[in-house]
């Protein structure tokens, strides 16, 4: 079955997909111009297979699912998906406007013009993928990520191969903390993704509704969760909640960008940071992904 997306021009979908070719292949990648993730689509995990038939200035995306044989209602539930994940309805060119008079980041958006900052199928993905990464290096979290998946998340089985779905809150909320610290996780995370998995699973914290909200009262509301700090807040509007101008400034990762193509590479706090961001102003989240898109591709300033 193949579903046709247009999404709001320009969009580069070869760039944007680009971070995903590290990918791991049982759950989402970016391979030979088509990108595959496993996700659930209202009841049940499929694959979706995402490829380009359009342009940078005429985009069209084709997006196929397995197993096939969707509803009407499954299909606009995929192209939903798709459209979240890539943030397919963003206008890229008010934020071209916003900071064409940063030389350095005018530079940087005409060579990644059409580049899409990604989001996770959910809120709540993001929102457990940043507390996992809290204060350890992104290799170690990326492997408790991966055994958090095996542990708990659905599998696919397709072709030979199988694929895994991120765990939802509910299947989180019934770990025991000895189940969750086998996939690497501290007792202390353990403790925090189980705690904010059951207010989840138990609608007391509404993350979709949040995300609704402007960025101070997220970071408030989320703040008060024990397991949540600003940072993890700030991780979870950039990653999960479609915010652009969220902007996660004691991220040591980002903080280095920043001084890569603003400071000469020397050792910046985060008020430095913060400073640089204010003529980016509406978009700091959205232009720190280009920068950190531009060290990755190795883009001089």
């Amino acid at each position: 079955m193949e579903l046709i997306i247009e999404p709001h021009p320009p969009f580069d979908f070869s760039l944007s997909s680009w971070i995903f070719s590290d990918g791991d292949p049982r759950v989402q990648r970016y391979k030979g111009e088509v990108y595959w993730h496993a996700l659930r689509l209202g009841e049940r995990p499929v694959l979706i297979e995402v490829h380009s038939l359009g342009t940078v200035d005429e985009p069209r995306l084709s997006v196929g699912v397995e197993p096939d044989r969707l509803s009407s209602g499954e299909k606009e539930a995929a192209k939903s998906l798709v459209r979240r994940i890539f943030n397919l309805d963003l206008d890229l060119l008010p934020f071209y406007e916003a900071v064409k008079g940063d030389p350095v980041m005018a530079k940087i958006t005409e060579r990644l013009r059409g580049l899409h900052s990604p989001s996770t199928a959910t809120p709540f993905e993001a929102l457990i993928d940043s507390i996992t990464e809290q204060q350890i290096s992104l290799r170690a979290a990326w492997s408790m990520q991966r055994r958090l998946l095996e542990t708990f998340g659905e599998s696919l089985a397709l072709g030979g191969n199988s694929y895994y779905v991120f765990p939802g809150p509910e299947r989180l909320a019934a770990a025991s903390v000895e189940q969750l610290r086998g996939c690497g996780l501290s007792g202390r995370k353990a403790e925090y993704v189980r705690y904010v998995s059951r207010l989840v699973a138990d609608n007391i914290l509404d993350l979709d509704a949040l995300a609704g909200k402007r960025e101070d009262e997220i970071t408030d509301a989320l703040s008060k969760i024990r397991g949540i700090g600003v940072w993890t807040a700030e991780m979870t509007m950039v990653r999960g909640m479609q915010k652009f101008d969220a902007f996660p400034a004691d991220d040591l990762g980002l903080r280095r960008v920043v001084s890569h193509y603003y400071y000469e590479d020397r050792r910046i706090t985060g008020a430095e940071a913060r400073s640089t961001a204010l003529q980016w102003n509406g978009w700091r989240g959205l232009a720190s992904f280009y920068l950190i898109v531009a060290e990755w591709q190795g883009l001089d300033a």
